[in-house]
């Protein structure tokens, strides 16, 4: 079962606003406003917390509050600033969660599902993170649930740091008003209409009149927050329970205490990827600075592992490029493409041949995430009777694909070219005889031996070619020149003999 921590700021913008243009605030600071014109009027857009207390509001027009409160302070909303800084944040707040999700404009979505256990319990985790931002200038109101609909609604409109007991959100969304299932302004207010002003009136109502009543977005709603439907949230990075953390009482900057760290949190993980018979292929480590910044350094492997030493050594090399700032104050690692793997034993006759994991691997592991994932790979064969097209690639230690026997009349070569290299001063008898004689790279072959023709079409039933017509076929031979070497050669598109013949090289046979 998933638990998510929703947090919401309802003073996000002015927050903000006062962190780019920090000023001496006196004792008690003056309601402070942000405007923004709307339609040509200009209008509130955020209001501080001494503001609301003068019954202003976001959508009242400058002048109304203007003659209500003459001391209210304006100044002009930045909303793209507010939204790089929740980005910012939502990047900060990876030594937390893993998975972390803006909710525009002012509130994210943080995936704790089996993290809690690394602040002692979830209560101490709410606290932790809501604390540190009011710490930083950012109030922010907090609630665990099972669902985002759940956590946002008891964050928005509950008792804030309210935690929901798993499978037990339904008793405390109950006398919460309808807004809290972030229905549309129309919809809230026509069921307030009708006199429904907490959300266990709507609990007990059946279905079917529910829906048609007040629409299925309604239905849909409360059915995400109850958890009886999926609601998809768009993380930064997929969430993953495997995560290990590390905090320290003062912060670290040393390049050794860097690499100390690495060594210790990894291992931390790997235990428990032990303890619970998984493995995993890619591991993210994460150094947390004093400014909020978070650096991360990645490894991968060819093969699930949970080899602390092994994996640390793949990770510290990266380290040296990490720049600790003031001081390193957390360390997060996370485990991504976990999969169960089983435990083996160390063989007992040194003179057997390696295991995999003991010999090519470790230099596989080493040499991708040195030279980089995507230059070091396996070729695999591919179904196409397309040349280009029959060879692909693969992780270098994944399992081959399942053999199967090429087809003895039409024989591959050894070595294919990425691009077939034109011919000229080729000289057929006939136009659909081999060549009796070609010219490649400058030097002239005369063949001794042909074998051929194969026709080969491209692939037009999968749609990557519109037009077909006889210029998508080639008609291959094999050939061999006078001192031994052998070709395979073709002609592009049917013979027509108002255009000279286009002869290819596609590859050479040993």
């Amino acid at each position: 079962m998933s638990r998510i921590l929703c947090a919401w700021s309802p003073t996000w913008a002015i927050a903000n606003w006062r962190r780019r243009n920090p000023s001496d605030t006196p004792p008690e600071p003056p309601p402070f406003a942000l405007l923004e014109t709307a339609r040509g009027v200009r209008r509130i857009a955020a209001v501080s917390l001494e503001a609301a207390q003068l019954k202003l509001y976001p959508g009242q027009k400058a002048t109304d509050a203007k003659a209500i409160a003459p001391e209210l302070v304006t100044a002009e909303a930045e909303p793209e600033k507010d939204a790089e800084a929740l980005s910012a944040l939502v990047d900060w707040c990876v030594r937390f969660a893993p998975a972390v999700a803006a909710d525009a404009p002012d509130g994210l979505f943080l995936d704790v599902s089996g993290v809690a256990h690394l602040w002692g319990d979830e209560a101490e985790l709410l606290a932790d993170f809501l604390d540190r931002l009011g710490t930083n200038g950012l109030p922010f109101r907090g609630a665990i649930a099972d669902t985002p609909g759940a956590a946002w609604a008891l964050a928005h409109y509950g008792r804030d740091r309210t935690i929901a007991p798993p499978g037990g959100q339904a008793d405390l969304l109950a006398p919460l008003p309808p807004q809290a299932l972030r229905l549309d302004a129309e919809a809230a207010a026509q069921i307030e209409r009708l006199g429904f002003r907490r959300l266990g009136q709507l609990m007990e109502l059946p279905r079917a009149p529910l829906g048609r009543r007040f629409g299925q977005a309604t239905l849909e709603r409360l059915d995400q927050a109850l958890g009886r439907a999926k609601e998809a949230l768009t993380f930064r990075r997929p969430p993953t329970p495997w995560i290990a953390r590390l905090a320290f009482a003062e912060p670290i900057s040393a390049p050794e205490d860097m690499a100390r760290v690495a060594h210790d949190v990894t291992a931390r993980l790997c235990a428990r990827l032990e303890a619970e018979g998984q493995g995993a292929r890619r591991f993210e480590l994460c150094y947390h600075r004093l400014d909020g910044k978070a650096l991360p350094v990645a490894a991968g492997l060819s093969l699930p592992g949970r080899d602390a030493g092994r994996i640390a050594k793949l990770l510290v090399p990266k380290v040296e490029a990490v720049d600790p700032g003031f001081g390193i104050e957390v360390v997060t690692i996370a485990a991504f493409e976990v999969e169960p793997i089983s435990g083996r034993q160390v063989k007992l006759d040194a003179r057997r041949e390696a295991a995999v994991e003991d010999g090519l691997a470790p230099l596989v592991d080493r040499l991708a995430n040195r030279l980089g994932e995507d230059r070091v790979w396996r070729a695999v064969p591919v179904e196409s009777h397309v040349p280009e097209l029959s060879v692909g690639r693969a992780r270098p230690l994944a399992p081959p694909p399942e053999a199967r026997a090429w087809d003895p009349e039409a024989p591959r070569p050894v070595r294919l070219f990425r691009k077939p290299e034109p011919l000229d001063a080729v000289i057929a008898l006939t136009p659909d005889d081999p060549p009796n004689q070609f010219r490649w790279r400058g030097r002239t072959h005369r063949v001794r031996r042909a074998e051929g023709p194969e026709r080969i079409g491209e692939e037009w039933w999968k749609g990557q070619i519109e037009d077909v017509s006889v210029g998508h076929v080639r008609d291959y031979y094999r050939v061999e020149d006078a001192d031994g070497q052998r070709f395979w050669v073709f002609r592009a598109g049917l013979y027509d003999p108002r255009e000279p013949a286009k002869w290819w090289l596609h590859g050479m046979f040993g």
